[in-house]
């Protein structure tokens, strides 16, 4: 059985492996890594020889760390990318390309919608009935989602808020808070089986589901690259940010939002943003407009998007998608009871 890892901004690990009685019996290391001295290479697959089929990425890490001795440098992969290409030989972790992808194109919807569709998506891929999916948000009115852990009187200035017409929904992933008006920024979201970032640790698996969009970034004309632990910036600076929310069902949601061309003094107003965080986001001072998409690509939004999609069909196996009616039935049902009901909203105050 075979098993590959590219290491994000790193080499590449392949494993061949034989087992017997669930025991690692034939484990053959290679790769356009660099490591010194030669000859740990041997001491590397001696590590792991003998070991449970059923070992999980960080256990075939340890062992292989405890191992080798101080001289030796693995340089452009770690014990960690040999334990993930050990699992996806084995069939216990997936690559993208194990994978036919489900694409969804923008829908406009009330963005509340969106929120829930997260959750009613990502369920679905966990249970094995809807393949992993990246879709699109398109929204019909603004508003403010905040992070699963943020206090709304922290965030959100309420009577500011309620005077532009903007309401606040309190999403399922953590991070921070995200100021929605139609057409001010592009936002996806991502739900896979969490065989596709086994052995990863959260802040690995950001930069790893992250990869391709630095490559639909290239293809728009933006140098990017990956700020732990979330974010993404170009030479100007943060472009946008991401955040997940595991399921114990085996799934992963993984969105992206990113500016295009946000109005900063109506932001500033409805947010409590402090200095530090308005440096964060490219606002020098009042008056200035976020917009980093806009002004780096000169494209417009639906262009950049469409960018996007294109970038992702290449890179890997799709078919176009949509949403079942039963999806967008459960969706309202949680927009009703869990995403617009106070006891979730306010849940930290």
């Amino acid at each position: 059985m075979r098993g590959e890892y590219k290491v994000p901004g790193g080499k590449l690990v392949a494993v061949d492996v034989e087992a017997l009685d669930d025991r690692l019996t034939r484990v053959a290391l290679s790769g356009d890594f660099f490591l010194e001295p030669d000859d740990a290479l041997d001491d590397i697959v001696a590590a792991v020889v003998g070991m449970p089929t059923t070992a999980d990425a960080t256990a075939l890490g340890q062992a292989i760390s405890d191992s080798l001795g101080d001289e030796v440098s693995m340089i452009g992969f770690s014990p960690e990318s040999v334990g993930i290409a050990i699992r996806r030989a084995l069939g216990h972790a997936t690559s993208w390309f194990d994978h036919t992808f489900d694409v969804i194109e923008p829908v406009v919807l009330a963005p509340a919608m969106h929120v829930a569709l997260d959750e009613v998506i990502t369920r679905e891929v966990a249970a094995g009935e809807r393949p992993p999916t990246l879709r699109f948000w398109d929204w019909d009115s603004p508003l403010v989602v905040i992070g699963s852990f943020q206090s709304v009187r922290n965030e959100v200035d309420e009577e500011a808020a309620a005077r532009h017409g903007i309401g606040i929904v309190r999403r399922i992933s953590g991070g921070g808070a995200m100021f929605m008006e139609p057409g001010n920024c592009i936002t996806y979201s991502l739900s896979v089986p969490t065989s596709l970032v086994d052995g990863l640790s959260f802040e690995r698996s950001y930069e790893f589901l992250d990869q391709w969009v630095m490559g639909a970034l290239a293809d728009v004309g933006i140098k990017a690259r990956y700020v732990p632990l979330n974010d993404i910036a170009s030479e100007q600076g943060k472009i946008g940010g991401a955040a997940q929310k595991r399921f114990a069902a085996g799934a992963v949601l993984h969105h992206v939002t990113m500016s295009y061309d946000i109005d900063a003094d109506k932001m500033t107003e409805v947010l409590r943003i402090g200095r530090e965080k308005i440096s964060d986001k490219g606002i020098t001072s009042s008056g200035k407009r976020v917009d980093p998409m806009r002004s780096q690509t000169g494209m417009s939004r639906a262009d950049i998007i469409a960018a996007f999609l294109a970038h992702f069909r290449v890179r890997y196996d799709t078919r176009t998608s949509t949403y079942t009616h039963a999806e967008l039935a459960a969706a309202r049902e949680l927009v009703e009871t869990k995403f617009t009901n106070p006891a979730w909203t306010y849940r930290v105050p």
